[in-house]
C-alpha cells in the first residue's frame, strides 16, 4: 500500500487512540459509519440534475460540502480496512483485473471494416 495511505492510516489511529475512539472502531461500527458518510455525499446531489451535478465542483459552497464528505468516506474506508487488515489498493487492483476478465472491451469496428471474426 502506498505510503501515503499508510500515513493517512496512521495519523486516523493516533486521532481515534488520543480520544480513547479505538474501542468503537469495530469493523460493523466503521461500515455503518462509513455507509452514513456515503449517503451525505449522495444527498448532496440528490435532486441536482445530470448537468448540474457535473458542475458541483464550481459552486464553492457545495464543492465544499463535497470535499468533506469525500474526506468523510474515505477516512472511515481506511479505518474500515485497518481494522480487518485489508490493503485496500491490492483490494482495488485486484477487482480491476477481475472486471476486467469478466467485462472486456468493446471495440467498435470502422463501418467500412468487419469486425474481428466477420466477413
Amino acid at each position: 500500500m502506498s505510503e501515503d495511505l499508510h500515513a493517512l492510516q496512521r495519523r486516523l489511529a493516533e486521532f481515534a487512540a488520543a480520544r480513547d475512539w479505538q474501542q468503537y472502531h469495530t469493523p460493523k461500527n466503521l461500515a455503518a459509519a462509513l455507509s452514513v458518510e456515503a449517503a451525505e455525499l449522495v444527498e448532496i446531489f440528490q435532486w441536482l440534475t445530470p448537468e448540474e451535478s457535473a458542475k458541483v465542483m464550481a459552486n464553492p459552497g457545495k464543492a465544499g460540502r463535497v470535499e468533506d464528505e469525500v474526506a468523510d468516506v474515505l477516512a472511515y474506508l481506511l479505518q474500515f480496512c485497518e481494522a480487518l487488515g485489508i490493503d485496500a489498493l491490492a483490494a482495488l487492483a485486484a477487482k480491476i483485473e477481475r472486471n476486467e476478465s469478466r467485462f472486456p472491451a468493446v471495440r467498435s469496428a470502422r463501418p467500412d471494416r468487419p469486425r474481428e471474426g466477420e466477413e
